[in-house]
């Protein structure tokens, strides 16, 4: 077995079906990756329409549960990368990301980019989190 432990790929209740090949969370050991959220519901639906706050809520509660199905919380949330598609809502993102990491601050990445699975999504969120031991 690897130093890392054994790897666990989770799929999360409440999480709409991936629509490729990967799966929501993979824990391995005490490291918990989670694949990049992005504004839906449990049907795939988008949640927000054009509102980027909106959407980084929705982004964050996805985040949420899929941490959560991995024994983390985003207290132990140590990376994520966030991509936007217009840099300039960067600051409408903190507001959802103030509300759900409080006091943590967690090290961060921040790619604008053309265009995320769908055109309506404007924010998506991947995260690596570290449970205690």
């Amino acid at each position: 077995m690897s130093e890392l432990g054994r790897r666990e790929e989770i799929r999360v209740p409440g999480m709409a079906e991936p629509i490729s090949h990967f799966t929501h969370v993979v824990k391995a050991g005490r490291l918990v990756f989670v694949s990049g959220c992005v504004a839906t519901d449990a049907e795939g639906r988008t949640v927000g329409g054009k509102d980027v706050v909106a959407q980084a809520r929705q982004v964050h509660e996805n985040l949420k549960t899929c941490l959560a199905a991995a024994g983390a919380t985003f207290a132990d949330v140590c990376k994520v990368t966030v991509f936007l598609r217009n840099a300039a809502d960067r600051e409408k993102v903190n507001i959802a990301r103030r509300e759900f990491f409080g006091a943590h601050r967690p090290a961060s990445t921040l790619v604008e980019i053309s265009r995320l699975v769908r055109d309506d999504l404007l924010v998506e969120i991947e995260a690596i989190a570290v449970l205690p031991e």
